[in-house]
């Protein structure tokens, strides 16, 4: 490489180049070349014969000869050879220091202990201007102390510098040229003209334009590189690759293991819920009908908390389904804050990698941009955009999932994607939204985003979208992202007496020994000799799923029905005390302690109780429907409807029948909670009394009451006379509760 890059081989040479730039009538004898790669050219000495020619005969002589006859290197054939006189001592050294356009001039003394005078523009002008066009000439600031004093000379090219640079250094400004009367010396050094960190000075000062178009890139690279691994995560999750159960090892390893090891747990509520599904199996198989049909619309499976929702449709309707997504409502709902909702959400589909603390740096970011350039720059993304953009990748690996079993030798083969699963329903996954509405008024957004994002799943035939939901009004919700549509919907509701019989007798059998029941062996349920109180219990803890699992595991303990039920309802009077009617989180609730024991007291009384009847009360005045609203959500009621609107109050479960019976047997705790609603209706009947009190005395002041004012005052009078008895009447069954509360513990 040396020999290929020599100056010889690249014609290139100094020395030829020097020759021929001589001219032959010069009679000048060259004695020594000395390079300068570094500066792109080379020092020439000369000998020249006395009283014939002086050095500036000779230097015109030779750029005349340079004019006349150009000499142009091949690899610039645009740019001439020039040749100056060195008028200075130049310094020959090899360090790294590089040429700049911009030369550095210092002025310092001749001689030592001398005086340098600082040269004005119009001198350096005079003296530079030979070399090439000057760009400017900056002298020093007048507040700059620095000695020797200097200036700096910007060329307009970089050849200029470099040729005034190595002619003028080091020479010397006599007193008639304006140096001084010791003479002053010029000393020239190459200035870097870039001042250091150019590149961040101009990115800090131009705000506008550099944030747009660094959040422009982080949105392109995101897109480019991060959605296609996110979308092939939430790909592998819908499909299971990831998981532990579905990989050949661990099934081998169950499968040597099962004669080693026993899973009795889990066949134990596979057997005790074989009754169960026995009696749903109509709605089990209208799901599985439902899955194979092409209808644009949602699947709804609504019922009570502890009804066996999930179970119903995972366990059994999608058994053995692979390509099956489950988001979990509950998690996202409860998470504190925009970044915990991003990764509740990225988590239930496997979107993956997310980068959930970028969304608080980025609000400060742009927060701190709008207070510099004045508008907000995008950098940002709202909650609204980040759930958008989860459930955008995720129905792209839906589609891609519904279509991997696709070739092309197929009948059907010639079809675009859409009408291909719209052909074959079969293929397309099924989306499973669990806890539907759950916790709806602290943050209906993400049920909004989520309804939205599986109304176009349906719409499209990219997946089947089953909603499981505790609440009644969910149609509300739903119809806003599809209108016009029927649901079809599954309602579940509590066990019958019968199955519900078999479920804890088949749950008490399950635990016989590991072998199997042997040949004329006892069952555990034929052993025991309290199951004749079974019915009785049942009919107490009502058919509610978790209910009857939770009597099952106490009466493996050695209880019996009766006394399992009896610990049951008294840890669900505990609850109803603590969650509805004890003071502690009253800020936290949307209802008073008042109107939920009215409910518990009335309920107690009655199977169920008329919607409306209970809005007139003076209890639920004015915000009574928001109350109901509110505490169904929290469990202590369920609300029947009938033709879409609210018909009937029933308890939230059927053990809290037994437990509302029990709190109102409870004669100090009635008398308390009864006290409290007591003086808040006759404080509601007092500012009656002083309402109608305020409206008779300004019609008493009216000058000449005609026969007009005399109904409205008979009204008032009537009302004044009703509300005072009532509040006589609220204050003396006051104080017989106040002796009950003073007499009994």
């Amino acid at each position: 490489m040396k020999r290929v890059d020599s100056p010889s081989i690249a014609t290139a040479d100094p020395v030829s180049i020097i020759k021929r730039a001589i001219p032959p009538e010069a009679h000048v004898i060259i004695t020594e070349i000395l390079p300068r790669l570094k500066d792109g050219g080379a020092f020439v000495k000369v000998a020249y014969p006395g009283g014939t020619s002086s050095a500036a005969d000779i230097e015109t002589a030779v750029k005349k000869y340079l004019k006349e006859n150009p000499i142009k290197p091949w690899f610039n054939p645009f740019r001439r050879v020039r040749a100056f006189m060195v008028r200075g001592r130049p310094w020959l050294e090899d360090l790294y220091r590089f040429p700049s356009s911009r030369v550095k001039v210092e002025f310092v003394p001749a001689e030592p202990g001398g005086e340098a005078v600082e040269v004005s523009q119009e001198g350096l002008f005079a003296l530079f201007r030979q070399y090439g066009k000057l760009a400017d000439i900056i002298p020093q600031p007048p507040d700059n102390k620095t000695i020797p004093k200097f200036a700096y000379l910007d060329f307009a090219k970089l050849r200029h510098a470099i040729m005034a640079k190595n002619c003028m250094h080091g020479f010397r400004l006599l007193e008639e040229e304006g140096g001084g009367k010791m003479g002053t010396e010029l000393r020239l050094s190459y200035q870097r003209k870039a001042k250091a960190h150019w590149i961040r000075d101009w990115l800090f000062s131009h705000p506008r334009l550099v944030i747009p178009i660094l959040a422009a890139i982080i949105a392109t690279v995101t897109v480019a590189i991060f959605d296609p691994i996110r979308t092939f995560f939430v790909k592998a999750h819908i499909e299971g690759s990831f998981h532990l159960a579905n990989s050949r090892i661990y099934r081998w390893f169950v499968a040597q293991a099962t004669d080693i090891f026993t899973f009795r747990k889990r066949e134990a509520e596979d057997a005790s819920r074989r009754a169960l599904w026995e009696d749903r199996k109509d709605e089990i198989e209208q799901i599985q009908t439902w899955l194979m049909e092409t209808a644009d619309t949602f699947i709804v499976v609504q019922g009570p908390r502890g009804s066996g929702k999930k179970e119903l449709v995972l366990d059994q309707a999608l058994q053995g389904r692979k390509d099956t997504l489950v988001i979990d409502c509950k998690p996202i709902q409860e998470a504190r804050g925009d970044s915990s909702m991003i990764r509740a959400t990225a988590n239930q589909v496997g979107y993956k990698p997310i980068f959930s603390w970028m969304n608080s740096i980025s609000s400060m970011i742009d927060l701190a941009a709008q207070g510099t350039i004045g508008t907000k720059t995008g950098f940002s993304e709202t909650l609204d955009t980040q759930l958008q953009k989860i459930l955008q990748n995720t129905a792209i690996a839906l589609k891609q999932v519904g279509l991997k079993g696709r070739n092309k030798r197929d009948k059907d083969a010639s079809l675009g994607d859409d009408e291909y699963l719209e052909a074959h329903p079969e293929r397309r996954p099924v989306v499973v939204i669990n806890n539907f509405l759950y916790k709806n008024q602290e943050n209906p957004l993400i049920y909004d985003k989520v309804s939205e994002w599986a109304a176009a799943l349906t719409t499209t035939n990219i997946a089947h979208v089953i909603f499981l939901t505790h609440d009644i009004s969910f149609s509300k919700s739903l119809s806003k992202a599809l209108p016009g549509r029927v649901f079809r919907q599954i309602a579940l509701g509590d066990c019958t007496p019968d199955v519900a019989k078999r479920f804890i007798i088949t749950h008490l059998d399950a635990d016989t020994d590991e072998m199997g029941p042997k040949l004329g062996s006892v069952t555990p349920s034929e052993k025991r000799e309290d199951l004749g109180e079974l019915d009785e219990s049942i009919e107490a803890l009502g058919g509610r799923l978790t209910d009857l699992e939770f009597l099952v595991r106490r009466m493996k303990t050695g209880e019996t029905p009766k006394k399992a039920v009896r610990e049951i309802i008294y840890q669900s009077a505990s609850e109803i005390l603590k969650m509805y009617l004890l003071d502690a989180d009253r800020k936290e609730r949307s209802w008073t302690a008042d109107q939920a024991w009215l409910l518990i007291k009335q309920l107690a009384q009655k199977e169920t109780l008329r919607y409306n009847e209970v809005l007139l009360s003076d209890t639920f005045k004015p915000s009574g429907e928001a109350v109901l609203q509110a505490l169904e959500q929290a469990e202590l009621i369920n609300i029947q409807s009938s033709h879409g609107r609210p018909r009937s109050i029933k308890p939230g479960k059927p053990v809290y029948k037994a437990a509302f019976k029990l709190l109102t047997e409870d004669h100090v705790l009635s008398s308390r909670l009864d006290l409290a609603t007591y003086s808040t209706l006759i404080k509601a009947e007092n500012q009656s009394i002083e309402k109608y009190e305020s409206e008779l005395s300004l019609l008493g002041s009216l000058p000449g009451q005609g026969q007009g004012v005399q109904p409205r005052i008979r009204w008032l009078v009537g009302k004044l006379q009703s509300s005072q008895e009532t509040v006589e009447e609220l204050e003396r069954e006051s104080k017989a509760l106040k002796r009950v509360l003073k007499s009994e513990y």
